[in-house]
């Protein structure tokens, strides 16, 4: 199957997805788990045969800028839906199938140097799988943070908006991030524990300012978990706590392919 008709299959899948969870979100349609899931996993399938046409190439993978985001929203798509099926994440829908069918996008028409990683370096794709897992969490825990930010700043001024009549409670919002927190936090340990292994020269491969950013973003949500059992954090200060790690951690890994493949053109 070509690589447009695929394109143009996951966007309208994604549209499709999205126009419901809009729907539902006014009230003019019921949710149904089923239709929800069977849409996604349409999409997340079409997505995929996209990946294997764009991202894989013969003997490796290109992880450029645009590449990489295509398969980093293939994989926020794929953990939502598998939470969605236990836990109530169904309003983060709004803000991923668009993020998945804008990815799409940019991999089509915007064009930058490759950066290949040979299919026998195994090191360094389990690095890069684990470097991708907790972006995707932290892309989950990110949006997470934002509406719990408004679901508190309008339940704190008494005000019944649509946001706060469709999100679960409070104490339900916040333990959700605190999830995705943690599974995050677990994953980018180990991403730099195999960077550290598998990468012989971070300063060689311009991968220092990476490593710093990360391991800031690392000690940011680390404090988060700590103020969160020792200190009560909760709420505003949480979602603050969390966009301030996340904001880090997009600095060090689309902040250091954007200086360095779109401004100095250097692939790999």
């Amino acid at each position: 199957m070509g690589t447009l008709i695929l394109a143009v299959t996951s966007l309208f899948l994604y549209s499709v997805g999205t126009a419901l969870q809009a729907l539902h979100f006014r009230g003019r349609v019921q949710s149904n788990i089923a239709i929800t899931t069977l849409i996604g996993v349409l999409a997340l399938t079409s997505h995929g045969l996209l990946i294997g046409q764009t991202v894989h190439h013969d003997g490796g993978f290109d992880f450029s800028f645009f590449k990489s985001s295509v398969l980093i929203s293939w994989l926020i798509v794929f953990l939502l839906l598998g939470l969605n099926l236990k836990k109530p994440v169904q309003s983060l829908f709004l803000g991923v199938y668009p993020l998945a069918g804008l990815t799409i996008i940019l991999a089509l028409v915007a064009h930058g140097p490759s950066r290949l990683v040979s299919e026998q370096s195994y090191g360094m794709l389990s690095h890069i799988a684990l470097s991708v897992t907790a972006y995707s969490l932290f892309s989950l825990a990110a949006i997470q943070a934002v509406l719990l930010y408004f679901q508190n700043r309008q339940l704190k001024h008494n005000y019944n908006s649509l946001l706060v009549r469709n999100l679960p409670p409070l104490q339900t919002m916040e333990s959700l991030l605190f999830e995705m927190v943690w599974a995050g936090v677990v994953m980018l340990i180990l991403a730099i524990v195999t960077g550290a292994l598998f990468i012989e020269d971070l300063f060689a491969q311009n991968l220092a300012h990476k490593t710093l950013f990360s391991i800031l973003s690392l000690l940011v949500f680390v404090a988060l978990l700590v103020g969160r059992y020792t200190k009560g954090w909760r709420g505003i200060t949480a979602s603050r706590w969390t966009l301030a790690g996340c904001a880090l951690l997009m600095l060090a890994f689309y902040g250091s392919k954007f200086v360095l493949e779109l401004i100095f053109q250097r692939g790999g």
